[in-house]
């Protein structure tokens, strides 16, 4: 029977040996001295630790408990000897060559008849699951770290951004579609885009955007899609699949507005229409008097030629006088597009009269009555540009009169505010005709065949106008005459501040 047992025991002891884990057992004694009582011989193997090491008692635990464990570890074996617990801790040891092995430690108490208490269990090197839990936090801190990122650029891009399933229907905008559309994601999730944002006249373009995209192709157009108002906004649309697994699972949209851009290529296909029709036409009306001119000269100078020398002259004057109002207005034109607009205190009455006798050499100027008021605190504006403004506003006055009628009546009203300046100035002259009336402000456009100018007048008005964020409105009749009524800021509270 003993050796039954002694074979039985070696058994065990063979099957605890070969344990992938540290059988032990920790005994407090009544004195309160304590100690590892029994290691299993796996300790070595598994612990990197000496089991008789351990065993003498001249091996503190303090030693080779990893040191920013070991606060952790000291209060679980306090309170488990203390309240004859369980005791349960994980953390790192130090093994002989002082590298660090992660343990997890689980015991059960006894208490013996002679007031011993031992604790038995297992110690379980857990390396290896620690590596996969550090590894599966750092791929967690990385995913984190790249969706915030993502979330960030999504979010804050100054671009619209829509995110669409693999149907088409919206998942998700950011804040610059809010911006750029006027929709919000709670109208649109779950819908296709098409319903808000595409025109009916590119509805099928929309359709065949989202086919393109799902069918893995990445799209890039230039198209118009409309504001919640909508207004119309001319966009560059990036459209990007998103796969997974060879399978199309959903679509990003990037949105580009470009309305800025194309209403520049629109002024700037204007500006080189207007430029080529200026070069034309200031060619020709410079030539044309000059050839005039010229003419005049050879004239005077074939032989037997009796005719008034002093009417040639008078002539040459009259042309000489054409072609200097002509460079002036094309001075004045190329002044009001390149001059930085400067602010100055506006006096209007001082402004016109001056303006009245600066063009008394013209035919006719001294038969034009001016009626003028003047109400409201000081306006701010550019001087020259209102200059410009009354300029060429009077002196059309002047040449559109009725020839026939002794008196030409001139009314200007000018009411300030502190916000604006409101402008009316009507005249009693030939009037415009309604077909002629949309084009006056046109370069080189003459309405009227009583006209003797450049045709570059009312344009400046209008441009100088425009320079000064003013609005500019014509109403005319024939034979009734014309009025203009301009809106321009007052630029005095910009002063102020």
């Amino acid at each position: 029977m003993n050796t039954e047992k002694r074979s039985q025991t070696l058994t065990m002891q063979q099957i605890i040996d070969n344990l992938p884990v540290v059988v032990f057992e920790y005994t407090v004694q009544p004195d309160g001295s304590r100690d590892f009582t029994y290691l299993s011989t796996s300790c070595e193997k598994i612990l990197g630790i000496e089991r008789e090491l351990l065993l003498s008692g001249s091996y503190p635990m303090k030693v080779f408990i990893h040191r920013a464990d070991w606060p952790h570890f000291e209060q679980n074996l306090e309170l488990t000897i203390r309240e004859v617990t369980t005791f349960k801790w994980e953390g790192r040891i130090l093994n002989a060559k002082g590298q660090a092995i992660w343990v997890e430690v689980s015991g059960d108490p006894v208490l013996l008849p002679d007031g011993r208490i031992t604790w038995s269990g297992v110690i379980n090197d857990i390396g290896e699951r620690k590596e996969l839990e550090n590894r599966q936090r750092e791929a967690d801190r990385r995913y984190r770290e790249a969706a915030s990122l993502f979330s960030e650029l999504f979010n804050n891009s100054p671009m619209a951004i829509v995110l669409l399933d693999s149907e088409g229907n919206v998942q998700q905008v950011n804040r610059g579609f809010e911006l750029l559309f006027g929709y919000t994601i709670t109208e649109l999730r779950g819908s296709s885009l098409n319903e808000f944002i595409v025109p009916a006249e590119l509805e099928s373009e929309g359709n065949d955007l989202n086919s393109l995209i799902s069918a893995e192709q990445v799209v890039k157009i230039e198209t118009t899609r409309l504001r919640r108002d909508d207004v119309p906004v001319s966009v560059i649309i990036y459209g990007v699949p998103i796969h997974l697994e060879d399978k199309t699972i959903g679509i990003f949209g990037v949105y580009v507005d470009i309305t800025d851009q194309k209403k520049i290529e629109e002024e700037l296909k204007i500006r080189n229409s207007e430029l080529d029709n200026f070069v034309y036409k200031v060619s020709h009306d410079l030539r044309a008097p000059l050839s005039s001119v010229l003419g005049l000269v050879n004239l005077a100078r074939m032989p037997g030629n009796d005719d008034s020398l002093a009417e040639y002259v008078k002539i040459i004057g009259d042309k000489v006088d054409q072609l200097d109002h002509f460079i002036s207005d094309v001075l004045s034109h190329s002044k009001n597009l390149k001059l930085d607009v400067k602010t100055g205190a506006i006096d209007f009455e001082s402004i016109i009269h001056k303006t009245f006798q600066d063009l008394n050499y013209m035919t006719g100027a001294d038969k034009v009555d001016l009626d003028l008021k003047v109400t409201g605190p000081v306006f701010h504006s550019d001087p020259w540009r209102i200059g410009e403004i009354f300029r060429n506003l009077i002196s059309n006055a002047i040449k559109y009169r009725k020839i026939n009628d002794d008196t030409c009546r001139v009314y200007i009203r000018v009411d300030v505010t502190d916000e604006q300046a409101d402008i009316e100035f009507k005249d009693n002259g030939i009037g415009i005709s309604a077909e002629n009336l949309s084009r006056i402000f046109e370069m080189f456009y003459r309405a009227s065949e009583q006209s003797q100018g450049s045709g570059l007048g009312l344009y400046i008005v209008k441009n100088a106008v425009d320079k000064l964020n003013g609005t500019l409105t014509v109403h005319s009749q024939p034979g009734i005459g014309t009025t203009f009524e301009i809106t321009l800021p007052n630029k005095a509270s910009q002063l102020l501040s």
